[in-house]
Order: structure tokens, then sequence, then C-alpha cells
């Protein structure tokens, strides 16, 4: 198994309800069939727990507990807890990101973009900065970053596409600064997906029938004229954190069905 004997704090480990699986559930549930033992965290613990009850239905170690990415006080009780329970953290996988209330320039209001950019790029920030002296004391660790295509390709929000391209920023930074402690930095940029985060709200808002929107968004993607699923990005992830990719560091992985490669 590929993460035997690793363990993994999944920051972002439930999913907004729908029809399909989310990102963060999908990598909790990938890691754990691949040995990991896990700390699940998210600010909807009853949704946490869902995927403890997915894991455990098979077999796989894990914890859930709520916190609030965007405190930083709640970021350094998860990685005691993780370290409490499990004496170590190999991989921190931050998940947690928003869109809602977004808009351009002179419509978002001031609200939405201190959300946005909170919990988006500081959380981040905040959960990294907490899980950094643990795996520094170790001298090994991975951390993944969930961004977006959003911070490198045009989109009509504002909000959003700044907050990625900080977790890009900042994923290079952190990369750069930690590469001595043998800890790696990587982010993943994915593109359109059929997740519940991304399907489910829109087609209220915007007075569309779901299907309508699905096929939408299918046909922008090159590769196949299909979106990707959450289980894309979870498998980028598990590669991410696994010892096959013992040399890689700084890198934005697109997973996007070529739709970056339209760049230039």
């Amino acid at each position: 198994m590929r993460l035997e004997g690793k363990v993994a704090i999944v920051v972002g480990a439930g999913q907004t309800p729908g029809d399909t699986i989310g990102n963060g559930r999908a990598t909790a549930i990938l890691f754990a069939r691949e040995g990991a033992r896990l700390l699940l965290v998210d600010s909807n613990y009853e949704s946490a727990l869902d995927t403890q009850k997915q894991i455990e239905a098979e077999g796989g170690q894990c914890i859930a507990l709520k916190a609030d990415v965007t405190r930083e006080n709640q970021c350094r009780a998860f990685v005691e807890a993780a370290v409490q329970a499990y004496g170590r953290i190999d991989v921190l996988h931050n998940n947690v990101g928003i869109g809602a209330g977004d808009d351009e320039i002179l419509s978002i209001t001031e609200e939405s973009w201190d959300r946005i950019m909170s919990v988006n790029l500081k959380g981040m920030f905040l959960s990294s900065r907490s899980a950094l002296p643990v795996m520094r004391e170790q001298g090994s660790g991975s951390i993944i970053n969930i961004s977006s295509i959003a911070a490198v390709c045009s989109a009509n929000i504002v909000a959003y596409k700044v907050s990625k391209a900080g977790v890009n920023a900042l994923t290079h930074q952190l990369a750069l600064q930690n590469a001595k402690y043998n800890i790696r930095v990587n982010a993943i940029m994915p593109g359109l997906m059929n997740t519940p985060m991304a399907i489910e709200g829109i087609p209220k808002s915007r007075g569309i029938p779901k299907e309508e929107l699905i096929n939408q968004r299918d046909s922008s993607v090159p590769l196949g004229g299909k979106m990707g699923t959450a289980w894309d990005v979870a498998y980028a992830a598990l590669f991410l954190a696994s010892d096959e990719a013992k040399f890689i560091t700084g890198v934005m992985l697109p997973v996007d069905g070529g739709q970056s490669a339209r760049i230039g």
C-alpha cells in the first residue's frame, strides 16, 4: 500500500450534500485504502463523521474532528490531536475552499471578498503553519494544497481567482523554505469537476436545470468532453503524498482535462 504507516490530516474531509462525491471525502477514503491513518477535519462535523463511517466500514483507521481553519487556535488543536493520536504527521492535505458570493469586482461585496480570502488562503496559511513545526522536527512531510486552474486561467469571479493564485504563491514559498527540512509542498489545480460543491448550488442561482449545467461544463473540457471527478483529484493527491513523489516539490499540478493547456 502506497501510504502504509503514514499519518495524514485531511482538512475539508466532509463535503457539500449532492449526488456525487467531493474532493476531500474521496481523498480521505483513498488515503485510508492505501494504508494511512487519518485525522478528518471539517467545519461540518456531521459530514466528517459520514466520511469516517465510510472509511471504518472498509476497515480504515481515522478520527473526525470539527475545526474552523480561519482560527489559528483550532488549526493548532487538530495538529495536536493528530500527534496525540498517532505520534506524527506525514501528510497535510488542505482541501477547504469556497466561492459563494463571488462576482466581478464592481458587484462583489467587501464581506464576500473577505470571507473567500480568509477561508481559501488564510486557512491554508494557518493549517500549514500549525503542522510545519511537527514536520520540521521529524525531518519529513508532504503538504498538498488544493488550488484551481482559475488561478491561471480567465475567470469571471475575482475573489476566488485571486485567492487561488495566492494558494499557488504560498505553495511555492513554503516549498522553497522547507526543502532543507525534507518537507515537500505541492498544489493541485482542479479544472471543471463533477463534485457537489461545483454542481449543486449553481443551477438554482442561475435558474437552469442541473443537467444543462453539467452539459455546459462537459463541453468545455478538451479531454473527452467530460468533467473530471473527485477521484481524479484524489489519485493526484495520493501520488504527491506518497514516496513516489519524493523528489517533487513546488509543483502546481493541473488536473483539468487539458483546460489550462489552452493558455498561450
